[in-house]
Order: structure tokens, then sequence, then C-alpha cells
């Protein structure tokens, strides 16, 4: 669904990215992971468009998207979840949800998506009228999560959706994830600091190293590599 080759980018005069390449199958949970500023975030946003590829080749769903302005690719069904908490605190639940469903393709099913968001996050629902600034961090992150779901995506790339929550938040989270594959048939591309958890919820594993992919493989090869885990992920 997914192939980036040989991608480079960066920001000003500065590369970050070195030609790294991968492949996420249909359906699939694919982890990236690698220490920080290993180019895992940048090759996020250059692949999504909201930073300029240099060079190389991205391919989204059979068509050559390398240059495509984010919100085309919106429209193709390829979304991106941020790092980061990114919502308007000033309005409520249900309105930032709405949010994201301002492409002509997700607009006719609002309602019926964002049905689908609170049968993941039950708590949206008890929280729907409540404004944004008012959750918990939890709270606002699965806010963020649904308002990317809210543009009916086919594949997802959600950058550290884990990060800053308390331990039984980050499960909460990978059931989440877990369940966009498996009761909405979506693909996702995940980046976490967190290593167990990622390797514990991916079909296939990449692992990244000043901006290029240093190794790859399933979960279960990543684990038994003692050299790999000690290297790149300090477990």
């Amino acid at each position: 669904m997914l192939q980036v080759d040989k991608l480079e980018s960066g920001y000003g005069p500065m590369q970050v990215l070195w030609k790294p390449g991968l492949e996420i199958a249909p359906g699939s949970i694919t982890s990236l992971l690698g220490p920080n500023g290993a180019g895992k975030s940048t090759l996020l946003k250059t692949v999504f468009g909201a930073l300029p590829a240099w060079s190389g080749t991205v391919i989204y769903d059979g068509r050559d998207v390398t240059r495509l302005p984010s919100h085309k690719k919106v429209e193709m069904g390829l979304s991106m979840v941020p790092e980061g908490k990114h919502l308007f605190p000033n309005m409520t639940v249900s309105e930032n949800l709405s949010m994201g469903a301002y492409s002509k393709k997700a607009q006719p099913f609002r309602e019926e998506t964002r049905e689908m968001v609170y049968s993941l996050f039950p708590r949206l629902r008890e929280r729907s009228r409540q404004l944004g600034g008012l959750l918990s961090g939890g709270e606002q992150q699965m806010v963020t999560i649904g308002r990317s779901l809210m543009s009916k995506p086919k594949l997802i790339m959600l950058d550290e959706p884990s990060q800053g929550l308390a331990p039984k938040l980050v499960g909460e989270v990978f059931e989440t994830i877990h369940k966009m594959k498996e009761d909405i048939g979506l693909t996702i591309l995940l980046v976490e600091q967190n290593a167990e958890a990622s390797l514990n919820a991916a079909d296939y594993v990449y692992i990244m190293h000043e901006g290029t992919i240093k190794a790859e493989g399933t979960p279960a090869d990543i684990k038994s590599s003692h050299e790999i885990r000690e290297a790149f992920l300090g477990i």
C-alpha cells in the first residue's frame, strides 16, 4: 500500500533522511523504531507532504505521490497524527472531531464516522460537549487520533501516540491501535519510543538510525537479535 524508496529530505541545508526505504503491506501494523533524532518523524512528515522530498519516491496505493500536497493525500486516504496533542482547546470534543471531516470524501459520512470514533473511544462520547482544553492528556490524545479517523483514511501514520501518557493509558492506546486494524481494517505506520509495546503490536518492524534503515524484520526477528536491541533500541 505504501512504498518509500531512497527518500532524501531535511530542514534548510541540514539533511536528515539519507535514502531510507520501506514498504507497508495493506491491513498491517508496521512499527518504525529507533533512538531520538534518527529521522523517524521527518520521514513521516516527508511522506505526508508536510516537508518537501529532495529526492526519492513515495508510492501510495499504486500512485506516485512524492510531490502531492498533504490535502490531496488526505483525499486519497492517507492520514497522519503528529507528535503531541494538537487540538482546538476552545472547541468541544464533538466540534474537534468534525474538523477532521473536511474533505469532500469524508463530509457525507461525518456522523457515521463520529459514531465509529466513539465506539473506539467511549470516553469521548461521555466528553462530547466538553472543551478540548479541559480534557486530560490521555483524552486529548484520543481526540487527536479520532479527528484523524474522521477523514476516513485507509492508511494512518501515528507519530508517538503514547508520548507523555501514564502506563495504563499507554495500554489503552495500543489496544485502540489493534482495534483500528482488526475492527476497521486500517493500515498503520507507527512511530514510537515505547519499543516493547511497538514490537508487541507490529506485524513488521523497521529500525532507523541516522536517517537510514539499519535493520528490518518481524517482531520475533528483532526480539531475537541481541545486537539490534542493544545497539538501536536500548532493550
